[in-house]
């Protein structure tokens, strides 16, 4: 789900962060929603253990223009303990209860200022004994209005009325009685809406029928036959213009994308929209099949700052390529499969993020796709504590953009470089389609046990560290060379970690890529201790040393000048061909001198003319490497020259700019 930052903090990511709308939108949005449930509930997240709930009715009929609903929600639940003969629902204590029905039998009920609908059995039942309850009730709704309701009546900017919920995370229980916990997903669902014909209603699955009452309203009764989370629950209603649109899933098989949008917007948004079938593919492709395929996909249009991944229709009010991949994107992950608490929310909000950057990838290429993970892993950064939300009543822990989106799709990128494309992908399917997860809930656990059974890895360090632990790894990174008694080049890396509280250091698989005379050699070391030092024995004159070069892990890097550790003393003067070459903008120059003297090194253009001196020190013996950056001088495509100088020794070396 999806933020305009109100921070200066943020300003400078503005530009890099511009691809990420997506996830900004659902988390500020999100948090705002928060902040008014969580003024009314406080901690009020825990529902009644000793029911489980198999499916929801909701037959509700809404006057706008008295902001009135009255209701009948049918339950089916089952007893998880024996002999309960009383049980609790979560419910807007505001709303007045008309009666409470099963088997044409009155109960009893009371209701506490905590939003709790307590209800009396007429009998004791056992252990999963299907039991039917209808609660008659009627009020208004809890809202207030514009952005951060549960259940909101306002106008479009035409100034037309429209009506919308929002029920993630607390929200449900502010419109009709249930048990208000992702943990517990109904089998199926029917959201019947009654209200003033002006109206098209929508809800999550089929619409059944539309019936004109007759006395001036209409009844829409949609029909969803997957399990659902209550949360995802919902209905959006305004004077909807339908766009629908299809998605061939098989031959001659198609799936109906239906847009429900303001009149007003549909030409400014109809091109974006149309992006939605070929998302669906590419989603479709990479995780199986659209999950809800008998039913539909769709949005409708509201007036929330974001979207919000209802299942089968994503309730949208930024409508963007982004905001429509991201919520697309989860109803694989976070409605199929969904979080079974809001500790976990990154299964649900992780997962969206990093999932939409997957279709950039597919849809724009590497170079898109690397851009984004920059912009990512920037915002990860910023982030503080761990994944794993330890507050679930924090207005800001929850939704948290930098922690709970970006880093939480950081950790997804970095179990990607760990476990390579085929069994990342492989690894997210079975996850999908795991017969304890699919259509249910699951936790970080779950997820852990899927990755290391499709890769046969232990990633117990993995999780522990990035989902458990807090902050990431800051690295000094240090690299030499030196000839072997069999003449051939061994290169030593030396690793080492700044001190971190949890964990005290971070133990992961780096790749390290040497560029030599000979060629390009790719190394996989295993980092598991705060220092550690490597010799590899490589072809060719290593030219240079790359740290994570395809920027597979969410750190810092510092690098220290190579004489800043143990190395042999050169016995001669050598300048090397700069790398890479042709370059564009930055090139590598290396050289080695065997005694202290009084190095310069200058660049000059093919006419001779001095363009800089980047060296015109005296130097101890080494081996020594400097960057040219030629966009610092406004330098064209060409020919130019380095040279090196001494008192001992003179060379002069050619090399190419090409733009």
């Amino acid at each position: 789900m999806i933020k305009v930052f109100s921070s200066i903090l943020f300003f400078a990511l503005f530009l890099n962060l511009q691809a990420q709308n997506d996830a900004k939108y659902c988390s500020e949005s999100k948090i705002k929603l928060y902040n008014k449930t969580l003024t009314l509930y406080k901690t009020s997240y825990y529902s009644d253990t000793t029911i489980n709930i198999t499916y929801y009715k909701l037959n509700l009929f809404i006057d706008y223009n008295s902001k009135f609903l009255k209701g009948v929600t049918t339950i089916k639940l089952k007893p998880s303990l024996d002999a309960i003969n009383n049980f609790y629902l979560d419910f807007y204590s505001d709303f007045n209860i008309d009666s409470v029905v099963t088997s044409n039998i009155r109960l009893s009920f009371s209701k506490t200022i905590s939003n709790k609908l307590i209800i009396y059995l007429n009998k004791s039942y056992p252990k999963d004994t299907e039991i039917a309850i209808d609660i008659h009730y009627h009020g208004t709704p809890n809202s207030n209005g514009g952005i951060g309701g549960s259940f909101v009546f306002e106008k479009t900017q035409a100034q037309n009325p429209v009506i919308w919920t929002l029920s993630q995370p607390y929200g449900a229980r502010d419109w009709f009685p249930c048990k208000d916990t992702p943990s517990d997903k109904a089998d199926s669902s029917d959201v019947w809406i009654t209200a003033d014909s002006f109206f098209v209603s929508v809800s999550n699955g089929i619409l059944n029928e539309v019936v004109n009452n007759h006395d001036g309203t209409k009844t829409y009764k949609w029909k969803n036959s997957y399990p659902i989370a209550n949360y995802l629950i919902s209905l959006a209603m305004s004077n909807y213009f339908i766009y629908e649109t299809k998605y061939e899933y098989d031959k001659n098989k198609f799936l109906p994308i239906i847009h429900y949008i303001y009149p007003e917007n549909f030409q400014s948004y109809k091109d974006i929209l149309d992006l939605t079938p070929d998302m669906m593919k590419i989603f479709s492709n990479k995780f199986g099949e659209y999950p809800f395929i008998k039913e539909k996909y769709g949005h409708a249009e509201f007036g929330f700052s974001g979207g919000m991944e209802h299942q089968t229709c994503t309730s949208i009010g930024v409508i963007s390529e982004d905001v429509i991949a991201h919520e697309l994107a989860h109803q694989w992950f976070g409605d199929k499969v969904t979080c079974r608490d809001w500790h976990h929310i990154w299964l649900n909000e992780g997962f969206a993020t990093y999932i939409t950057n997957i279709y950039f990838e597919e849809k724009y290429g590497k170079e898109k796709f690397a851009e984004r993970i920059n912009s990512m892993m920037t915002s990860a950064k910023l982030s503080s504590g761990s994944i794993y939300v330890q507050n679930i009543d924090s207005d800001t822990a929850i939704f948290n953009y930098n922690r709970t989106y970006n880093k939480g799709a950081t950790v997804l990128h970095m179990l990607r470089g760990i476990l390579g494309d085929e069994i990342f992908y492989k690894t997210l399917k079975e996850y999908l389609n795991d017969p304890k997860l699919a259509y249910s809930t699951a936790t970080t656990e779950d997820f852990q046990k899927i990755a290391e059974r499709v890769s046969g890895m232990n990633l117990k360090y993995f999780f522990d560290e990035w989902i458990y632990g807090e902050n990431y790894p800051k690295y000094i990174f240090k690299w030499n060379y030196y000839i072997n008694e069999n003449d051939k080049y061994t290169i030593t890396i030396n690793l080492s970690q700044k001190p971190n509280t949890n964990p005290q250091y971070f133990i992961m698989p780096i790749k390290i890529r040497v560029t030599t005379t000979a060629g390009i050699t790719n190394l996989n070391l295993f980092n598991d201790k705060p220092e550690q030092q490597w010799d590899f024995e490589i072809d060719g004159l290593p030219i240079n040393v790359e740290f994570d070069p395809d920027n597979w892990i969410l750190k810092d890097v510092e690098i220290q000048n190579l004489t800043s550790f143990k190395k042999e003393t050169p016995l001669e003067f050598l300048l090397f061909q700069n790398y890479p070459n042709p370059f564009n903008p930055n090139t590598f120059i290396k050289y080695q001198i065997p005694a202290q003297c009084k190095i310069v090194l200058k660049i000059y253009d093919i006419l001779g003319k001095e363009i800089t001196t980047l060296i015109n020190d005296i130097q101890q013996p080494g081996n020594y490497v400097i960057e040219f950056n030629a966009e610092k001088f406004n330098l064209s495509s060409g020919v130019y020259y380095y040279k090196l100088s001494t008192d001992f020794f003179t060379e002069t070396k050619k090399m190419m700019l090409i733009k």
